[in-house]
């Protein structure tokens, strides 16, 4: 086999974005990470560095103003923010969560209209699928989309919305034919200044407390036929090709947080002294630290062989998404509880970073699909016959 295509290398390209995005979150991103999270406040100057460095949306194509990443790109750009803040690395992520639905469907008009000022960090975008009522079953959602004449009229409440009233644009899923099913489901893009558009008050969460999440209130939101996405009709299926490619990002989300804090751990070990002797020479913590980086390593290539299924529209890439994101999931939220063990007491307290990175963890597990529902969704697709064998 010739070596210019070695196995599983990241090419000079992708190799350089690394490299670029650790250095604007050495500088811009890492500092404010602590007070980000003690404040709960929106990481602008995050959101300022990467929108100029083109990091806040780099999925988007190069036709739209945009830088044009491929997945694996992205995936990398969320990791390296995941690194210094869980967060801000939210940003990309979920303006690719929003966006996605009009690349996957959208009019090319429609996209022209609201994909180039969220490449020019100009804008940023929410995905509004869960309700109070309806969260692992989204299909049971509540909010209603009247037509009226070329008009549609939205009303309802959506919940655990992502950078909600701070973002500008809103792909909102709503029930167009009561009758049908999720067949019923069609996508909107719905404008924060909108009448009858409101929010809630942010959440207190657990973590990324630097990212607002709220409620979207839509009370009588008349929209202009051209806002809908993609048919009528067709909404659901937009959303679960959305997620099936989404996911991916959480699970590079969820890399870089585990990164994040076995990098503190392995610093912390060799600089602790205990017994006359660094901590990092004991055996027994040894094993923790060779736990720790195998199973960042495994979530990592599992993440980036999801990531070039995303980027191929591969048939397995359902199976892919769910097991890099569950898989990579778990494995932050272990690494990161390790690395507050690892510190002991002072891993427990607010003065180092490892705290805050275990509870960023935890919405891993949590949200873009549980990991439970990650698992039916995994075993649906193994008894189908869905997976390669590479």
């Amino acid at each position: 086999m010739s070596d210019a295509f070695p196995l599983f290398a990241l090419s000079d390209e992708h190799q350089a974005i690394r490299a670029a995005v650790r250095a604007v979150c050495a500088a811009k991103v890492a500092p404010h990470a602590a007070e980000v999270d003690a404040t709960a406040e929106f990481p602008q100057a995050a959101f300022d560095a990467l929108a100029a460095a083109d990091f806040a949306a780099p999925h988007i194509g190069e036709e739209y103003g945009g830088a044009g990443a491929d997945a694996l790109a992205t995936c990398i750009v969320i990791e390296e923010i995941a690194r210094a803040d869980a967060s801000a690395s939210l940003i990309p992520a979920v303006n690719k969560l929003g966006t996605l639905p009009l690349v996957l469907a959208g009019e090319d008009g429609l996209k022209k209209r609201y994909l180039s000022p969220v490449a020019a960090g100009d804008a940023m975008f929410c995905y509004c699928l869960s309700e109070p009522g309806a969260g692992s079953d989204a299909a049971s959602m509540t909010t209603r989309a009247v037509r009226d004449g070329d008009e549609w009229v939205l009303h309802g409440v959506k919940r655990w919305i992502t950078n909600a009233g701070v973002s500008q644009y809103y792909t909102v899923f709503a029930v167009t034919d009561a009758v049908a099913g999720a067949r019923g489901i069609s996508a909107f893009v719905v404008e924060k200044g909108d009448e009858g558009v409101s929010f809630g008050a942010p959440e207190r969460k657990l973590g990324i407390k630097g990212s607002p999440t709220r409620e979207v209130y839509l009370d009588g939101v008349r929209l202009p036929g051209d806002r809908m996405i993609g048919e009528e009709g067709t909404g659901w299926r937009t959303a679960m090709r959305t997620l099936d490619h989404t996911r991916v990002t959480i699970a590079a989300q969820a890399v870089g947080i585990a990164q994040g804090a076995l990098d503190y751990a392995l610093d912390y070990a060799k600089q602790r002294q205990q017994f006359g002797r660094p901590i990092a020479d004991f055996q027994g913590l040894q094993f923790m630290l060779a736990d720790m980086g195998m199973k960042v390593e495994a979530a990592r290539q599992l993440t980036y062989a999801a990531a070039g299924r995303s980027e191929r529209q591969d048939p397995d890439l359902t199976f892919f998404g769910a097991a890099a994101k569950c898989f990579a999931s778990d494995t932050a939220m272990q690494v990161a509880t390790d690395a507050v063990q690892i510190l002991g007491g002072y891993g427990f307290t607010q003065d180092y970073p490892v705290e805050r990175m275990m509870r960023d963890a935890k919405i891993t597990q949590i949200y873009e699909g549980t990991n439970q529902v990650q698992r039916i969704v995994m075993a649906r697709q193994l008894l189908a016959g869905v997976q390669s064998a590479l």
